[in-house]
Formats: structure tokens, sequence, C-alpha cells
């Protein structure tokens, strides 16, 4: 059976999860659906579970209780090395064993899953073009040969998106991929995230951050996490409220929108009329 969702049904669909660790809740009682098309944000302090629940969402991990649904293949009862295969997953701290590795290389290597090429394997013609498509998507044609050595971060980012999107995937997870960037190449990078999105219009994604700043103008819900659990969800101006984003933090923190990005500042929060 294909493992991918029927048009219309949901791409994840989380319920009730748990996760238990060591004797320690690390999430607790969190619902997640998100339909084809839709572009996700999960933003929370340290610690929050946010990185936890990712590696749900990835096939990595298992909820001790509740129900996972991942392109419409319970976990649990799939075969998650094929699952996560379609899987598009962006990690800024992928592994890279040899340095000398080129970009070209290390994008193809999102067509085999495997973090080095494979020996004695030879892509086909249609996995080259695939490469070279999504290497021009991501500005990456002049580096093509270039070495993993010597890419700056931002470079290193826009790679691993490129090589995430080899097998066409339904699903993007995205962790933190600014991470490490200076304003240019962070900017640099959030709009390559917006062309895919507007080039790809069925995939739906999750991108994890601490930062408001680093969420691409593209972004349509959002979830809050604070220790492990949902502080609210839903509709992106709906959850990132300068109240709901100030209790998610613990700290009073405004929050802005303009020109479809936002902005947070240390501020103090509207209070509620006393009720009487």
């Amino acid at each position: 059976m294909p493992l991918v969702p029927a048009s219309g049904d949901p791409v994840l669909q989380i319920k009730d999860v748990d996760l238990v660790r060591d004797r320690r809740l690390l999430l607790e009682q969190v619902s997640l659906r998100v339909q084809p098309g839709e572009h996700w944000a999960l933003l929370g302090p340290n610690g929050a579970g946010k990185s936890t629940l990712l590696s749900i969402l990835g096939a990595y991990r298992h909820p001790t209780r509740g129900t996972a649904e991942i392109l419409g293949q319970l976990l649990g009862r799939v075969d998650v090395h094929r699952l996560r295969g379609l899987i598009g997953q962006v990690n800024p701290h992928h592994p890279v064993q040899s340095q000398s590795r080129t970009v070209h290389q290390v994008v193809l290597t999102g067509a085999t899953g495997t973090t080095e090429p494979v020996p004695r394997w030879t892509p086909t013609p249609a996995e080259l073009d695939r490469a070279a498509e999504l290497m021009a998507l991501m500005g990456l044609e002049r580096l093509r040969d270039a070495r993993w050595a010597n890419l700056s971060h931002g470079e290193r980012g826009r790679t691993l998106i490129a090589r995430a999107l080899m097998p066409s995937p339904r699903l993007l997870l995205l962790d933190e991929p600014a991470t490490g960037l200076d304003v240019a190449a962070r900017e640099r990078l959030l709009e390559s995230i917006d062309g895919l999105r507007e080039r790809h219009p069925d995939m739906a994604s999750i991108l994890v951050t601490h930062h408001l700043e680093e969420l691409p103008a593209s972004t349509g819900h959002a979830m809050l996490l604070r220790a492990g659990r949902v502080l609210a969800s839903g509709a992106v101006d709906d959850v990132l409220t300068t109240e709901n984003v100030s209790a998610c933090f613990d700290h009073p923190i405004a929050i802005h929108r303009r020109a479809g990005r936002w902005t947070a500042t240390a501020g103090r929060v509207p209070q509620r009329p006393a009720e009487g």
C-alpha cells in the first residue's frame, strides 16, 4: 500500500500524545492536525518539547500514549524506515562525515536517505535532473562543486533543504534552519523557503524555532509549546499574540507583524480589565 494520504486527508494527525522518557513526562496531551499545503511554526522556550515532538512527526520516536498518523500511516503499524524516506527533514547539525563532499553529492544523498553517498550507487538521469532543479531553486547552481567544509552556514542550510526535497516529500520538517545565520543569510534562506512553498502548493511544512523573526511570511499556522503542553494552536494571527507569546516564554513580549513578518520586543503586556 502506498505511504501517501488520500487527497484531502491530513498529512499529520497527532491525538492526545504523551511521551515519557526516564520517568519524565516530556510531552503531555499534545494534539496536532496538519492539512496538505499548510505551513506551521512550532515555537516555545528551551525545554518546551519542540524537538521531541518533531522526532515523533519525523517517525524517529513513538508516543508513549496517544496516536500519531503520518502520511496516513499509524506509528506502530508501519515500516518507519520506508516512511522516513517520504518525509523531508532539515537539521542544521546534519552529520556529513567527509567534509570534502560537494554540494551536488550532499543533495543527491536525499535520493537514498543516507548521510553519505551509497557505495556503488549510481543516480538515475531523473535523479540528476531533480538535484539540478532543486539546486537552482535554492540558488546553489554556482556552488555545485563547492566542498561542504568551505560552505557558509546559510549555504549549508539551503543545501540541506534541497537534499530534503529530493524525494518530493508531502511533508517537510525544518528544525531551526536559521541557526547561526547572520541577518542577510537568514533573509535569503527565508525567501528560499517562501519560494519553494509557492512552487509546491500541496506540500505541508513545520518549522521549529525560538525566534519569531525567523518565520517565513508564508507561515499560516502556529503552535506554542510550554513544558511539554500545548499553550495555543491554530491560525497564526490567533496564536502569535502578545498575550500568548508572553505566557509561553514567561516574559512580557510585545508582538508586531508588518509586511507578513513578525518582530518580538520586550514590552508591557496589556492588562485585562478587572471584572465586576
